[in-house]
Formats: C-alpha cells, structure tokens, sequence
C-alpha cells in the first residue's frame, strides 16, 4: 500500500530535548529560589532529578504522564522544605513554560510543509511538548499525548488510534521517530512502517537486531524516501 500519512514522535525527532530540559531545570530552580527558598535550599537540581526518578521506579505509571511525575515530584518537595504546597502549580506552569521554548532543527519546518503536500501529517508522543504552545500545531491533522490517551508507545493501542483517527489502515501510515524500540519496534508491530530518525549516525539498530524501513538523519532524506515509496 502506498503511504497516505506520516506519523512523527517529537523529542529528540524534531526538536533535540536534552538540552531544553537541562535549561527549563535551571530556570525552574532560580524560580524556586525567588518563591519558594526553603525548596532551592534543600535539594539541587541533581537531588530534585534522583527524588523523581525513585518515584518513577516505584510507580510505572508515570510514564504515561511525565509532568504528573514532575509535579508530583515538586509535591513531595514542598511538603519536605515547609513551603506553600499551593505554589506547586506556579512552579509547573513556569516550568512548562520553558519546556516547551524549542528550537526545532533546521530541516524540520521547511521538511514538514513540503511533505504535507505529499501526505497528512500527525505525531504521536509520550512527552508533555504542547504543540498549540510551541506553534507547531497547524502542521498536524492528529496529534495524540500518551498522558491524555491512556497507553504509551511502544502499546500497539496508542499507534492504531492514530491511524483510525487518520481514517487509514496502519499500512497506509509510516511513523517516524528516533527510538528503536518505542518508535521503530512499536510501529512495526502496530501493522505501520517505520522509519528511524538517526541524527547521530548511530549504529544501535544492528545491536538490537532491529531493522527500520527506513534510516534517516534528516527530513530531507525522509522525503528522498518517502518520494520513492509513492513512485513505486
């Protein structure tokens, strides 16, 4: 079947995240230091990040929903320093705020309007990135959150959602994302294509014996591809 729609993950697939989160932490912590000082001077940045991930070893449902594991977090903090537990959703919002301030890679935008004449576009996350709030929302006719929908990639659930909202059949979509096992793993076993975002030029696919339809660094070879599979 020829594709009719491609699906994108977002971190680290259209925008790097590492660096956003490193800088959002900052900002949050100089935040907390201003409305919140007996939390600043209880933990750092590296101590709020470990009190996180313990919770999200105790509890695996917050990976449906990782700003719930962050605010969480800044519950359980609050209440150890004394501090006004109802400054949690200021801090979240401040917090967000940050998050969301991306900077997509330089293929990305002029990428996404050449292949929306080609296909429909959606995204499927198990991030928190608000794309009405980045500005990128136009872009995508769906968009499904794993924290609003209820099951996370790699669930088959979450990718056959997608496709039903698209109105196509999984053989008809091709997803892409830079997770062998979330993106490419998960797609293939929902029934889609899948095609590997390797901006770094990695080899971890041959390790994991996992093989894409498709390996990309950028959106330009994506379209490269994606021209060959209609032309067929």
């Amino acid at each position: 079947m020829k594709p009719q729609a491609i699906l994108f993950d977002l971190d680290d697939t259209l925008w790097p995240i590492a660096p956003v989160l490193a800088a959002a932490e900052v900002t949050l912590h100089a935040w907390l230091g201003e409305h919140a000082p007996k939390v600043a001077q209880a933990f750092t940045i590296e101590e709020m990040r470990a009190r996180r991930m313990a919770l999200l070893q105790a509890d695996a449902r917050y990976h449906l929903d990782l700003a719930a594991l962050r605010r969480d977090g800044l519950l359980a903090a609050f209440e150890h320093a004394g501090e006004d537990a109802a400054r949690v959703e200021d801090a979240m919002r401040h917090f967000l705020a940050a998050r969301n301030a991306v900077q997509p890679y330089d293929d990305v935008l002029p990428g996404l309007l050449r292949l929306a004449e080609q296909v429909t576009l959606g995204t499927v996350t198990n991030g928190n990135a608000d794309l009405e709030v980045i500005g990128m929302a136009h872009h995508f006719k769906v968009s499904l959150a794993a924290h609003r929908f209820g099951t996370a990639k790699p669930d088959p659930a979450i990718f056959h959602a997608a496709c039903d909202a698209l109105g196509l059949r999984p053989g008809e979509v091709i997803y892409v994302g830079d997770d062998l096992r979330l993106d490419v793993e998960g797609a293939q076993k929902a029934g889609l294509r899948a095609v590997w975002m390797n901006r770094t030029g990695s080899t971890a696919h041959l390790e994991a014996g996992i093989v894409p339809d498709a390996i990309c660094a950028t959106l330009d070879e994506l379209i490269a591809w994606l021209e060959q599979q209609l032309a067929d």
